[in-house]
């Protein structure tokens, strides 16, 4: 006899049938009613059974219009080459791997004077509320909001490297506008972690329930300093990650990307 309450085993039977694709991404699930007489279960006990769903972030409800599986056709972005001049590049980073990908990049931003919270100077090493400035991007892939990526500079590269300042796009990249005037960018720190959103994340990313973000910190370093501090605010539901460390020559080319 399933011990289960009532709304887990309508859970438990509706993942099942969208792992296995009986409903495929983008399909409506039965109504509410059909679902009460499916399972033989009241309107609050298969609502209850839904918003387990709806939590977990495998489907999603519009007013008037039911509940549908998420659509997850995930970008994978290999975080080794991100920003790194030894590779090629068509423009900044981001229209780089996505354009290869064979997605459609799409970018707005905005430029602002902050002073630096203690996390921020920390990682700049300087002290807090000491000036820098933002440059904010809201990124797209394919017309879907895909990251919000903010970067953090200091007062004095800026004053070194003025374009950093300017509310325009730096079409090659600030890494690579930063090394053609000296100042290159040897190394970075990378720092990973998941969280649920705030609101404004969830408003920017366009994010149902149950969806978490990944925020990715990156904090790059001169040869004597560090240059710069960029977090990535990523949708969980449709990134992933990777690294290419070492000698990889024995990695099979049918491994996933």
């Amino acid at each position: 006899m399933n011990k289960q309450p009532k709304y887990r085993q309508v859970a438990d039977a509706l993942r099942r049938e969208i792992a296995n694709g009986t409903f495929a991404p983008g399909a409506r699930l039965p109504s509410e009613s059909d679902l009460q007489q499916r399972f033989d279960a009241s309107r609050n006990t298969v609502r209850n059974g839904l918003s387990l769903l709806v939590s977990e972030g495998l489907i999603s409800s519009s007013q008037g219009l039911g509940y549908e599986v998420r659509s997850h056709e995930v970008f994978k972005l290999n975080a080794s080459k991100f920003e790194n001049l030894d590779f090629p590049q068509n423009g900044d980073a981001y229209n780089t791997d996505v354009t290869n990908a064979g997605r459609r990049p799409h970018q707005t931003f905005r430029v602002e004077m902050l002073q630096a919270s203690a996390e921020i100077a920390d990682r700049l090493n300087i002290v807090a509320g000491t000036k820098t400035v933002l440059r904010f991007c809201h990124r797209y892939v394919d017309d879907v909001p895909w990251s919000t990526q903010a970067t953090y500079y200091p007062a004095w590269l800026v004053d070194e490297s003025p374009r950093l300042a300017e509310p325009e796009d730096i079409e090659e990249g600030t890494t690579r506008y930063l090394a053609e005037r000296g100042i290159e960018q040897v190394g970075y720190f990378d720092e990973i972690a998941a969280r649920m959103p705030t609101p404004e994340e969830s408003r920017l990313l366009e994010m149902g329930a149950g969806v978490p973000v990944l925020l990715w910190t990156r904090t790059g370093f001169a040869m004597d300093q560090p240059i710069r501090c960029t977090i990535t605010t990523f949708r969980g539901d449709l990134n992933q990650m990777n690294y290419e460390i070492g000698d990889l020559s024995a990695r099979s080319e049918n491994e996933p990307q």
